[in-house]
């Protein structure tokens, strides 16, 4: 099944262990802290990287998305980079920019750019959704970090685009704030006839891609059952469950009818 774009989703996850070895996670909890590139047309895991768990999320994804990219096959035109905020690092952008690849990374919420982000005039922000609780709005920001590292291969300043989400009256999130600010630097432009709300929903959309994929290999295939104390044996077991999510997805693409292709592993042993 052949594509011509390939969207690379990264992230990384936290496999809690008791194991003697294991390291402290940001969490608070032992384990380690893998990290996998997805293809999210094809549904396959193109690099992954076993981790301690007090490695930096940030850490190493430059040398990761290298390796996806370098694993994609023949006919590939078009490379897209989601992330996380973890991915929000110099090189990673610097190089992505360089390959003329297209990116939609989270931004670390740094002074500076919450400062912009909250200074923007209300006439600026465009109205997203509203539910029961809150109501959420979008806009674009003029904001460009001071060391401009973040320029695409155009030499202009990347796009942020910013998302504001405000509690309803007389409700409050968690930490006693009645608003929340969350920011997206990108270098790609809006799809024809469309806006920066299309790109926002589009980076969000990693989701439902490279987050479950995590919560496959964790929760119905056995990259949790770590079988050693040894870093290098945990790292092939969990490569061995990258594999076989892997021949899933081809079983899946391959062998089954359309309405099974997204189908997760627990499903396919119900109806198979």
């Amino acid at each position: 099944s052949p594509r011509t774009t390939a969207t690379i989703d990264i992230d990384a996850t936290i496999l809690s262990s008791d194991k003697r070895a294991a390291k402290a996670t940001y969490q608070g909890t032992t384990g380690y802290q893998p990290v996998i590139a997805l293809w999210a047309e094809q549904d396959v895991v193109l690099a992954d990287e076993f981790r301690d768990g007090n490695v930096p999320p940030q850490s190493g994804n430059l040398r990761l998305v290298q390796r996806a990219v370098a694993a994609l096959p023949e006919g590939v035109e078009a490379v897209r980079v989601r992330s996380d905020s973890a991915g929000y690092t110099h090189d990673l952008m610097r190089w992505l920019e360089e390959q003329q690849h297209g990116y939609a990374i989270s931004a670390k919420m740094h002074p500076p750019l919450l400062r912009e982000v909250r200074a923007l005039p209300e006439e600026v922000w465009h109205f997203e959704s509203e539910d029961a609780h809150a109501v959420r709005h979008w806009a674009e920001v003029a904001y460009v970090p001071n060391d401009r590292d973040y320029s695409d291969r155009r030499g202009e300043p990347a796009r942020y685009l910013a998302t504001r989400i405000m509690k309803k009256q007389g409700q409050l999130f968690a930490d006693g704030s009645q608003v929340r600010y969350w920011a997206m630097v990108t270098n790609l432009p809006d799809p024809e006839g469309g806006s920066g709300l299309d790109l926002l929903r589009w980076h969000r959309g990693k989701a439902g891609t490279v987050e479950l994929a995590h919560d496959v290999l964790t929760n119905e295939l056995a990259a949790e059952a770590l079988p050693s104390q040894k870093f290098g044996a945990n790292a092939a077991w969990f490569r061995l469950n990258v594999m076989l999510y892997n021949l899933l997805s081809a079983f899946k693409r391959i062998a089954l009818p359309p309405d099974l292709h997204r189908a997760r592993p627990k499903r396919l042993r119900f109806v198979l």
